[in-house]
């Protein structure tokens, strides 16, 4: 039982929804409830830290290539497309300054 609900507790999809917080004092309460020494306590709750930053770095990126493939399908342009575009505008007035 306890390990089904540790195991639930790092799984990916549950530590990205969950604020940083949240997982903290959840994990905690796990490692009372289930009699874990200090060094055991303290070795789940780094994991659990590790595998949340993990879980949302992960999240981040399938939501931003979500939304760039919104974009795409949109034909939006990306912050990169204007950022490119920038540059060769700015390329192009660098020219036009030089020849004047």
């Amino acid at each position: 039982m306890l390990e089904t609900l540790k195991n639930s507790l790092l799984s990916g999809v549950g530590m990205a929804l969950r604020s940083k917080k949240e997982i903290e004092t959840f994990a905690k309460e796990f490692a009372e409830q289930s009699e874990m020494n200090q060094k055991e306590a303290k070795d789940f709750l780094e994991e659990c830290k590790k595998r949340y930053d993990d879980a949302k770095s992960g999240l981040d990126k399938k939501i931003e290539g979500a939304v760039e493939s919104v974009l795409k399908r949109l034909d939006l342009p990306t912050r990169g497309d204007v950022d490119t575009l920038n540059a060769r505008i700015d390329e192009l007035f660098k020219k036009l300054e030089k020849d004047a």
